[in-house]
């Protein structure tokens, strides 16, 4: 059932867990969303509105055997994926955020990655990830800063109010990125 709107404005500011392999697990991607959507903290669920196109890039991309419902979003860890945000704070839109809040979730994400090690850090959001580690020139793709092990990959902003990014592309991005991640499995 959708939420309602009454639905959506008592989710504001509401916190969605962090979606992580136990602890010693394999985790090869840690994707971080920029913050929950209203549509999210209601239902409990990252990237869940309608018109995102995670989990449908996700699947083409190879990352997954079948297109995931963001209802299944624990079965993550069994494909060694975990989801967390740079921002944990609910809001109707991105632009909410303050720089502040942008900068300690930048801060945290690095924290939550020394912890969980994954092989690739993949922040879903140019935008954010120039004002989260003060890069302003970023661009979409492999970058050459690194989180310790980790290695890091901008990609473009999921939600389909990216209108500049359409499936096709943002499914291209994804591909790029799991062939970089099994590029450094192969011996």
């Amino acid at each position: 059932m959708r939420p309602t709107k009454a639905d959506l404005e008592a989710a504001r500011d509401r916190l969605i867990p962090d979606v992580l392999p136990p602890d010693g697990g394999t985790l090869r991607v840690l994707f971080s969303g920029i913050n929950p959507g209203l549509y999210s903290g209601a239902t409990g669920h990252h990237f869940a509105r309608p018109g995102n196109r995670f989990w449908p890039a996700l699947h083409r991309s190879g990352f997954t055997d079948r297109l995931l419902d963001p209802s299944e979003q624990n079965l993550l860890p069994s494909y060694g994926l975990g989801i967390t945000n740079l921002a944990h704070r609910t809001t109707a839109r991105a632009d909410e955020l303050t720089t502040t809040e942008l900068q300690e979730g930048g801060r945290r994400l690095t924290a939550l990655v020394a912890r969980h090690r994954p092989t690739y850090l993949a922040v879903a959001g140019v935008t954010a990830y120039r004002t989260a580690f003060s890069h302003p020139k970023t661009q979409i793709g492999p970058q050459e800063d690194t989180f310790g092990p980790a290695r890091i990959w901008v990609l473009p902003n999921p939600s389909g109010l990216n209108a500049s990014w359409p499936l096709g592309r943002i499914t291209a991005e994804f591909t790029r990125l799991r062939q970089a991640t099994e590029a450094l499995r192969t011996p």
